[in-house]
């Protein structure tokens, strides 16, 4: 009997035990669940605080190339008593002993001045030099940084951003009135070794020449080609197009041989407002 009563002792207090561990763990999971509400609260509310901003959007200081992106559309320089080329009005913010002079009129030869007067198209070019930091972007297009190892690149001179001080400019024209009606015709030839900085509406898209098989792009969605490309116009003008009725496709611009041609998903029009 008392045998009896003493297994039924235990097997209250195993049942008592039991049911205070599932008690605790009861409670353990509702405050886990709580406490994770309450952080998930607190993390809605904090990231819209300045604080989150901040950390958001804050400069990346982790590396320090000449030429870097910033971001996708932000060029950044890091300057150490060094020249860099950088189109008029596309600085955004700098940091350190920076100095910004403009090219001279005749700082390439007269003829480049009289090239860029024609055709409206010569981006003018600011000397970047000194000690430290500059940030520099174009009307939120994307930026594109090329290093040219002895090497040649025909550039659109709208969307040139930046280059090395060692890099070679010249203005070049098309050799053809149609070209000039045409538009986006007068390109920046870019010779050398060092970076550059080119820009797009847009992702860009390469398309490879090769003999035999020309491509044709419009002139205003055309960026860069190879160096070793010379473009030719072809025209399609008919009655319908000076009465307004033709395609609006009446010039393009054809690139024979072996090479390169990027374009833009943009019809880019100079002296518009972007």
């Amino acid at each position: 009997m008392k045998c009896f009563t003493l297994f039924q002792y235990w097997n209250q207090a195993l049942k008592a035990v039991l049911f205070i561990y599932n008690l605790f763990l009861l409670l353990l999971l509702n405050y886990s669940q709580f406490l994770l509400i309450i952080i998930n609260n607190f993390t809605c509310m904090n990231k819209y605080s300045i604080r989150s901003f901040i950390e958001e959007t804050a400069q990346d200081e982790s590396k320090n190339d000449f030429f870097q992106l910033e971001s996708v559309h932000m060029l950044e320089l890091n300057i150490n008593n060094q020249t860099v080329m950088l189109k008029k009005g596309a600085m955004v913010a700098y940091t350190g002993n920076i100095k910004f002079e403009r090219e001279g009129m005749l700082s390439k030869g007269i003829g480049n001045l009289l090239k860029k007067t024609m055709s409206g198209e010569g981006t003018t070019m600011m000397r970047t030099s000194g000690t430290g930091r500059v940030y520099a972007a174009d009307f939120e297009k994307r930026v594109r940084i090329l290093y040219l190892e002895n090497e040649a690149i025909n550039v659109n001179g709208n969307d040139i951003l930046a280059h090395e001080n060692s890099i070679q400019s010249d203005v070049k024209m098309m050799k053809s009135i149609a070209g000039i009606m045409g538009g986006g015709l007068f390109q920046v030839r870019l010779a050398g070794t060092g970076h550059i900085a080119i820009t797009t509406h847009g992702k860009p898209m390469t398309l490879l020449v090769k003999p035999g098989q020309p491509i044709f792009t419009d002139p205003n969605a055309t960026v860069a080609w190879s160096g070793n490309l010379t473009p030719t116009i072809k025209t399609d003008i008919s009655l319908k197009t000076f009465i307004g009725r033709g395609s609006g496709e009446s010039f393009q611009m054809m690139f024979e041989g072996e090479g390169w041609v990027i374009v833009q998903p943009c019809e880019e029009v100079y002296g518009a407002p972007q």
